[in-house]
């Protein structure tokens, strides 16, 4: 597959791409399903309406893909230590996810969501969550001063979480 550069509406099941090289190629419309991904190499990979479903990711530099029309959807995936930093992932789903340690820096996540994921150790700065969704999300911890909260959507008792940068006693 690393010889081929673009790939379009192409469904993967099942497929160990731990290790592979999928830089300077094109995902264009492609399927994701129970494949393990990681440590790929993505340097300037393009993933243009690509859908992960329940696949490992481990340590993919996300950050190093093409941003150009750079858009995927994460549904039920194992996310550890990856980065995301400095991208646009407007409108990007991560329903049901477990994100662990992994870097929001710098991210446009404008309507994005997380709901329903567990984001342990996973950092949120600088980052733009306006209309983002952490619904019956678990573990989120990020600075309010730090990040841009406009109609970001949160629901209890992981709304809480925003409040222990402050050092302030919750008594129920």
């Amino acid at each position: 597959m690393e010889d081929d550069l673009r790939h379009e509406q192409i469904k993967f099941t099942g497929n160990n791409f731990s290790n592979h090289n999928f830089s300077e190629q094109a995902f264009l419309g492609c399927h994701f399903l129970q494949c393990n991904l990681s440590n790929v190499q993505v340097k300037n990979t393009r993933f243009q309406e690509v859908f992960f479903k329940d696949c490992k990711i481990m340590g993919v530099l996300f950050s190093e893909c093409n941003s150009f029309l750079l858009s995927f959807h994460f549904e039920n995936c194992l996310i550890t230590s990856c980065v995301f930093s400095d991208l646009s992932l407007i409108g990007t789903n991560f329903h049901q996810c477990q994100i662990h340690e992994c870097d929001f820096i710098n991210a446009d996540l404008t309507e994005a969501s997380f709901e329903g994921s567990d984001l342990e150790g996973t950092v949120f700065e600088n980052s733009n969550l306006t209309s983002t969704s952490f619904v019956n999300a678990d573990n989120y911890v990020f600075d309010p001063n730090k990040n841009t909260l406009k109609k970001t959507r949160l629901s209890l008792p992981g709304a809480l979480s925003l409040l222990y940068i402050f050092d302030v006693i919750i008594e129920p």
